[in-house]
């Protein structure tokens, strides 16, 4: 899955990019903006946005979203996607891939526009993604990096007023449109979107809709879509199975294979800690870890609705201000809780692996696995929801006598050993949080009988 410069679908203009440099923009307000109000020095080491040439609306919205210097997956994807060029990328989530898409996309956008009318539901881009949480996330910053252009972007998500989307999709014309499979057909079913006019497709997290049962889906809705050949495909997910593979050869044509790696992420932002307890001793260190000033806000993850539950309300007789996302949650209670959470009401989201899949928030400081993932590819989504956007983040996980097997497949994953402590709970200095302290290491060997 290879393909050279040359071979891109759309050209871009390069006289007509670099003219469009030296410009100025207004806004709705009539003020002017140049690129010389957004200066970004030269790295040897780092790319910037700078370096491509982007349209100046775009260069305003990577400006005013203080968007610098590009990602290892946005400096090795962008070069390619910009000229039109099939992506199939190995990323997680908090690497940056979804500006990396996104860039694409609006570039694409800008430079071909369509002056004539178009019809109602007419997308020019779509987005897949596997959970409601996930889709709106994309879709908001979708809003953020257009916000001084004319593009357009809806979502369409289950969960949500079908009737009220409508009304949002027939009152303007759609550039954009990101949503969930589930709801994505049951529009195309009725006749109110149309996608045979797409021109990029991007599926998110293709994993995730493996592991979701969503291919039946998606394959009906790309064959909605124009042929592969006719569009640009961009394809994204954490690990890189045989069937992504094979869903990758079948949906996209000659694409550019990019693998950023697990390790990529996890060691160098992520610190990662695993601590030995027991079933009935967890609360106590849970509890214990959140009294810590270190702590500023924290998602805990548990593998099932009931556990998540039986925390929440744990948690808050402890008096902490704590959320809930699980899949029992109504979708409006849980849109009021993320945000919530993102402007800083509350410090604690406690969540299911698919009710947290979509969370994107940069402050996140600690990831607290209350349970151990049954699948390792979760372990490196769950971590990833701190250490982004350059920021370090800490995770921690327990491991007790019901799910300690759990950690060999994630290591195994991650190519290497995850050091593990047996914590001192009567102990209530900040040692929990730290590099060293009291605590007892057994790194390496943290249940030998799971060798057996």
């Amino acid at each position: 899955m290879t393909a050279q410069p040359d071979e891109a679908k759309h050209k871009l203009n390069d006289e007509t990019r670099a003219e469009s440099r030296e410009v100025k923009i207004q806004d709705v307000a009539g003020q002017a903006w140049s690129l010389d109000q957004f200066v970004v020095e030269p790295s040897t080491n780092k790319v910037r946005f700078h370096d491509f040439s982007l349209p100046l609306e775009l260069m305003r919205g990577l400006a005013a979203m203080n968007f610098k210097y590009c990602t290892p997956i946005q400096a090795q994807s962008l070069p390619y996607s910009l000229n039109g060029h099939d992506i199939v990328g190995r990323a997680q989530t908090g690497t940056g891939k979804t500006a990396a898409f996104l860039i694409s996309i609006v570039n694409d956008l800008i430079n071909y526009a369509i002056e004539e009318k178009r019809y109602v539901g007419d997308a020019r881009a779509l987005i897949l993604a596997p959970t409601r949480e996930l889709a709106l996330q994309i879709a908001e910053d979708a809003l953020k990096l257009t916000r001084f252009t004319n593009i357009k972007v809806h979502a369409l998500v289950g969960g949500l007023d079908y009737g009220k989307q409508l009304k949002q999709i027939e009152s303007e014309h759609c550039d954009i449109l990101v949503g969930t499979p589930g709801r994505l057909l049951d529009f195309a079913n009725n006749h109110d979107i149309h996608l045979d006019q797409i021109e990029i497709l991007v599926i998110d997290e293709a994993d995730r809709m493996l592991d979701m049962g969503f291919i039946p889906q998606i394959r009906r809705i790309v064959r909605l879509t124009p042929r592969k050949e006719d569009r640009q495909t961009l394809l994204f997910s954490a690990t890189f199975s045989e069937d992504v593979i094979r869903l990758a050869e079948q949906w996209t044509e000659q694409s550019v294979l990019l693998e950023l790696g697990a390790d990529k992420v996890t060691t160098d932002t992520v610190v990662q800690k695993v601590f030995i307890t027991t079933a009935v001793e967890k609360f106590a260190l849970l509890n214990q870890i959140l009294s810590q000033k270190k702590v500023e806000s924290v998602m805990i993850f548990a593998n099932r609705r009931d556990i998540c539950r039986d925390l929440h309300y744990k948690l808050r007789r402890k008096g902490f201000k704590v959320g809930i996302l699980s899949g029992d949650v109504p979708q409006s209670k849980r849109l009021k809780t993320l945000n919530s959470f993102k402007i800083g009401s509350i410090r604690i989201l406690v969540a299911t692996d698919v009710a947290g899949r979509g969370i994107h928030v940069d402050d996140v400081s600690h990831v607290i696995n209350y349970t151990l993932p049954e699948e390792p590819q979760d372990y490196i989504h769950r971590i990833g929801r701190t250490g982004r956007a350059g920021h370090t983040g800490v995770s921690i996980s327990f491991a007790c006598e019901d799910d300690a097997f759990l950690l060999e497949p994630i290591e195994n994953l991650l190519g290497h050993k995850l050091a593990c402590v047996m914590p001192d709970i009567k102990n209530n200095s900040d040692y929990l949080l730290g590099q060293e302290g009291n605590a007892t290491n057994v790194a390496g060997e943290c249940f030998p009988s799971r060798q057996s």
